[in-house]
């Protein structure tokens, strides 16, 4: 581990030498793992929070064959599993630190999993991750962690927050890994939550995150990293919505409706929209001797709109629900770098705030498949201005 000199927290907002505890959110992969390795070895008092938030045991016709026969073992390679919680407690006690799992299931499902079935089911396409951070992962676990005396959250973003003294507001900047960098699914952060939070892996890269778990000898040092949407077995959305509305005793969506050019030709027919989504070219059903993809999602007359790509790339959107991080609200149009999507390469574009909180952003170069439902992220250089949701 590194001295308190070459501390990678030290750059935080962190309090170097407060005694108070610090509470961390222990996922159980190597990532939060590392963090609380790190506090511990600064000599920090350190109280470990797992979230329990989706019942691996329902819809068991979702688990790859051979998940969780009897036992804890679940779906690899998902977030927030049973395995998951079990290595979290295991971290804790290799490092002498309380731990206590949190049931969050109720909220979670309320707040992401309720609204991702109904966002694929209106024609949009969700990010629960980002939802999970609005709602679930930092209003309640700095609230518990207060109730526990813990003053300061952290976690195992790859991101950075810092205090700006000009303006007396904290600032939310890209990780220094570019690669792993989670600014995109943080852009909700208020500075409240932002005031007591704590990124301690910010300036560091996954290499060197590993090669700290080996040296503190963390059961979870060599562990895989989560890559599914912890409530979607591999991925299977279609059927993870179909199943969880069956488990509910609502009618599975089977409407059926046209599949339609942008020109308004019909060229077949679909079965529910929530099996689209924008960009997508394969499984349209359709066939004209030249790639298609799909346009638009029109909820209203049930039809999948599909074109060429050309068609696909529009000029700007329109965002609900901004947050605004540096300011309150900005004085006028700004100019920032938008990206529409975790992966896609944030693009030179005019935001200006618009009443009811929203914003419109108008992109110098016209975007490929901006998706209904997809957060836009504003960014000037490494600091995040906002973002909110694609209309």
């Amino acid at each position: 581990m590194e001295g308190r000199g070459g501390d990678p927290v030290s750059s935080t907002n962190s309090t170097s030498g407060a005694r108070e505890p610090i509470a961390v959110a222990m996922s159980g992969g190597v990532d939060s793992s590392t963090v609380a390795a790190i506090l511990c070895e600064r000599g920090e008092r350190v109280v470990g929070l797992t979230m329990q938030l989706w019942d691996q045991r329902r819809l068991p016709e979702l688990r790859p064959l051979g998940a969780m026969p009897a036992g804890r073992q679940a779906a690899p390679q998902r977030c927030c599993s049973l395995d998951d919680a079990y290595d979290a407690r295991r971290v804790a006690q290799h490092l002498g630190i309380p731990h206590y799992v949190l049931n969050y299931e109720a909220r979670f499902e309320e707040t992401v999993v309720r609204p991702f079935v109904d966002s694929y089911l209106a024609g949009s396409t969700p990010v629960p991750c980002a939802q999970c951070n609005n709602h679930v992962k930092f209003d309640p676990l700095i609230a518990t962690a207060r109730k526990i005396g813990a003053e300061r959250l952290a976690t195992g973003h790859y991101a950075r927050i810092r205090f700006n003294e000009t303006t007396g507001r904290y600032e939310l900047l890209r990780a220094v890994d570019e690669a792993k960098d989670q600014s995109y699914f943080l852009y909700g952060l208020t500075q409240e939550q932002m005031a007591r939070t704590i990124f301690p892996l910010g300036e560091l890269d996954k290499q060197s995150v590993r090669e700290l778990a080996r040296r503190a000898a963390l059961p979870v040092a060599e562990k895989a990293e989560s890559q599914e949407i912890c409530f979607v077995p591999s991925g299977h959305y279609v059927q993870f919505i179909e199943s969880y509305l069956a488990e509910r005793g609502e009618a599975v969506p089977e409407e059926e409706g046209e599949i339609v050019t942008t020109s308004g030709e019909v060229l077949g027919r679909h079965h529910g929209l929530h099996r689209y989504t924008v960009g997508q070219r394969r499984g349209l059903g359709v066939a004209v001797g030249r790639p298609l993809y799909v346009v638009s999602l029109e909820r209203g007359s049930n039809r999948v709109v599909v074109g060429e790509d050309q068609e696909l790339r529009s000029a700007g959107c329109e965002v609900r629900e901004v947050n605004w991080i540096p300011f309150a609200r900005p004085d006028g149009p700004l100019r920032a770098r938008v990206k529409i999507r975790n992966r896609h390469e944030a693009a030179d574009a005019t935001v200006e705030a618009l009443a009811g909180g929203g914003a419109r952003v108008r992109f110098d170069e016209p975007q490929r498949a901006v998706t209904p439902g997809q957060a836009a992220v504003f960014y000037d250089g490494e600091i995040v201005l906002g973002g909110g949701w694609i209309v």
